[in-house]
């Protein structure tokens, strides 16, 4: 089942770092930011997953919970969340089950041979578990504040409704 911008998020269930487990309703009553990236320990990835964490506390405070999902396994995630001090958690889409229902498993041309990778992109899911906006294929530089941005905006309608 594909995801639709202003329906809910189909079912799913995953592991997190910190031993906690995702689900699509375990947020419900909070505004969740999944992030998609490629992989561990890349430079894209490291930069992106900093900006996240340089803003965590202003996403927490407007409210939002942020999630890193990439394939790459517990171990991995675990020893990159360290080495960043991430304040967030890494969601281990192994089996790529995530991965598959956002969509984000593109072909790509790597040293001129095709594989397959994930496009870097941000879901944004409401309070009530409904996908409220998504970023595909985008570039980190100034990605984070734009999401920021996105979850301030989403708020205020939240307490004006």
């Amino acid at each position: 089942m594909a995801i639709v911008v202003n329906k809910p998020i189909p079912e799913f269930e995953s592991n997190a770092t910190g031993g906690i487990r995702v689900t699509n309703t375990s947020h419900l009553g909070h505004i969740v930011v999944l992030y998609f990236y490629p992989k561990d320990n890349t430079p894209g990835c490291t930069t992106e997953a900093m900006q996240f964490r340089d803003k965590y506390k202003d996403f927490v405070k407007a409210g939002a919970t942020v999630f890193g999902v990439s394939r790459d396994n517990m171990k991995s995630h675990d020893d990159f969340k360290q080495k960043l001090e991430l304040p967030f958690e890494l969601i281990a889409d192994t089996e790529e089950k995530m991965c598959h229902m956002f969509g984000v498993v593109k072909n790509k041309i790597m040293y001129g041979k095709k594989v397959k990778g994930i496009e870097r992109s941000t879901f944004l899911i409401g309070a009530d578990g409904t996908l409220k906006e998504e970023w595909r294929g985008l570039k980190v530089p100034g990605h984070v504040d734009e999401v920021l941005e996105a979850v301030k905006n989403l708020k205020k309608t939240a307490i004006a409704a």
